[in-house]
């Protein structure tokens, strides 16, 4: 991995941001923890991780007057989880207006016989297209989920995942790129995917 990565991760809160920067630090990158403008700003590469409600890491987004600069971003960018969720234009999950990098609406799992919510566990991608994020993936890698909600299957989906109903699981317009996986807790694959969005210029 290139020591000339920059990391920002966005500190939205989430429990799983440790983990994240220990997940990174094994590909030889070092991540700074911030929600400091200009630091997010000159990073070569931005992740947006995600745990809990959409609409309270929002309102954490809001409160510290990150929306505009996020949506100013140029460089390769990756939402985790519910950071994934925020790309879109709006969440069901406290009818949320987000960040509308994405078109479309996440919504809950309904309610299925067998398929309790949330959907965790792991689960394999079915590739939809080539996206640089799934380099060197198969059919056969699976990853791991933990949520309620999912984003719909469009034009910007790479990869879906089946829970009762495809939903979208790799997502990426030009510079944005969204994972709705917890890459940190999904061993090889994991890496991998992170290893694909480090290596994106």
């Amino acid at each position: 991995m290139s020591t000339s990565v920059r990391l920002a991760i966005i500190d939205s809160g989430g429990a799983n941001i440790a983990s994240l920067q220990y997940a990174v630090e094994r590909l030889g990158v070092t991540s700074q923890l911030t929600t400091d403008h200009q630091v997010i700003r000159d990073a070569t590469h931005v992740i947006l991780p995600g745990v809990g409600a959409a609409a309270d890491c929002m309102a954490r987004l809001e409160k510290a007057n990150l929306v505009d600069t996020i949506l100013k971003l140029q460089q390769p960018f990756l939402g985790i989880c519910v950071g994934m969720q925020l790309l879109f234009d709006s969440s069901e999950e406290g009818n949320v207006d987000c960040l509308g990098l994405l078109p479309g609406r996440v919504r809950r799992f309904p309610n299925r016989e067998g398929l309790p919510v949330p959907h965790m566990g792991w689960n394999n991608l079915h590739i939809q297209r080539s996206s640089p994020l799934l380099k060197d993936f198969s059919e056969q890698d699976y990853v791991y989920y933990v949520h309620s909600y999912c984003a719909p299957v469009s034009e910007v989906t790479q990869a879906t995942t089946f829970y009762g109903e495809s939903f979208s699981a790799i997502v990426q317009r030009e510079n944005i790129f969204g994972a709705q996986c917890h890459p940190e807790r999904s061993a090889k694959s994991g890496a991998l995917l992170l290893k694909n969005f480090l290596a994106i210029s």
